[in-house]
């Protein structure tokens, strides 16, 4: 039996995409698991999981995700089934003899008020953004988790930090969901009910980078190809995770405007300024990508058109995730 690439949290929306992204460029077959097949925050069956399926590679997406509403309401479930996942994927990893990782960040890890555009060096040098620190903190654990299991055993488990993701797959929920599907949401509805305004949180400033999921899925591959010395020639000993964006950002209130136009919603943007508008602004320094020889290519007008498309078509299936 030859070895396989498994797919952590395959059905996300992350997961889907790498997992679209393994099976068409066919290098190895890939294994999946449901969360009904697999615990993911059980060491042991991970271990005999990954020994039975004969796991070479693992692309670590599964992960307790959600917005700033999510993160405000439930702090405990997501630093601990963060911690939880990532402890026992890691070191089951390590255990059965899986020859490289991927661990999959955010971009929440570095401090609210870091130096824009963000690079991997700000990594723990300034306080977090107070609504989703829980959050963050497990993903800096993973980073260090991974760090430390290279250094101690020879490991090669590699970390990116996508900025935010948007896309096919993505979760809808009227209340968890991240900024670009409950936008898209809350506009389609609105052009299907004539609503003459939607009400947007926040005082629309903002500024934020976003990244089509695809793209994403399409940096972790080339990531994960290249050799552990090219990998190795632009991170350091401390800092070894990549970020992954397209290095552009734009104001919540120009994202609004591009999700409407898209959607086809021509009534009035009112903005809630009672409510937070979380870390004033979020992009990335991706020259470490450019240096192993990937960037972005979708524009988020273009990105934002393929999952509109997407969202009503399963829309109309009743398909949706998180409605």
């Amino acid at each position: 039996m030859n070895s396989t690439v498994f797919v952590a949290g395959h059905n996300g929306m992350v997961g889907s995409a790498i997992h679209r992204a393994l099976i068409e460029k066919k290098t190895k077959p890939v294994v999946t698991a449901s969360r009904a097949e697999l615990d993911l925050m059980d060491g042991q069956a991970v271990k005999e999981f990954l020994e039975k399926k004969r796991v070479d590679t693992i692309y670590l997406a599964a992960a307790r995700v959600g917005g700033i509403h999510a993160n405000n309401e439930y702090p405990a479930e997501f630093i601990r089934e963060n911690l939880q996942i990532q402890l026992s994927v890691v070191h089951a990893a390590h255990q059965a003899g899986v020859s490289k990782l991927l661990f999959l960040g955010s971009s929440c890890i570095y401090p609210r008020m870091a130096t824009q555009p963000m690079s991997e060096d700000a990594l723990m040098s300034g306080s977090l953004e107070p609504t989703n620190e829980p959050y963050a903190v497990a993903k800096i654990a993973g980073i260090k988790l991974c760090e430390s299991y290279n250094r101690q055993y020879g490991s090669d488990f590699r970390s990116v930090m996508p900025t935010n993701l948007y896309g096919i797959n993505d979760n809808f929920h009227p209340e968890n969901s991240h900024v670009v599907p409950a936008l898209m949401r809350r506009f389609h509805e609105a052009k299907i009910t004539n609503a003459p305004e939607v009400v947007v949180w926040g005082s629309g400033k903002p500024m934020r980078e976003f990244l089509y999921v695809d793209d994403m899925a399409d940096a972790g591959v080339h990531i994960m190809g290249i050799k552990r010395e090219q990998y190795d020639s632009v991170t350091t000993s401390m800092k070894s995770h990549i970020n992954v964006g397209t290095g552009i950002d734009c104001s919540i209130e120009e994202l609004a405007t591009t999700v409407a136009k898209v959607v086809g919603y021509r009534g009035s943007i009112v903005w809630d300024t009672d409510k937070p508008d979380g870390t004033p602004r979020k992009l990335l320094n991706v020259d470490r990508a450019k240096q192993l020889g990937w960037q972005a290519s979708t524009s988020l007008e273009d990105g934002l058109k393929k999952t509109y498309s997407w969202f009503c078509q399963v829309e109309t299936q009743g398909q949706l995730r998180g409605v």
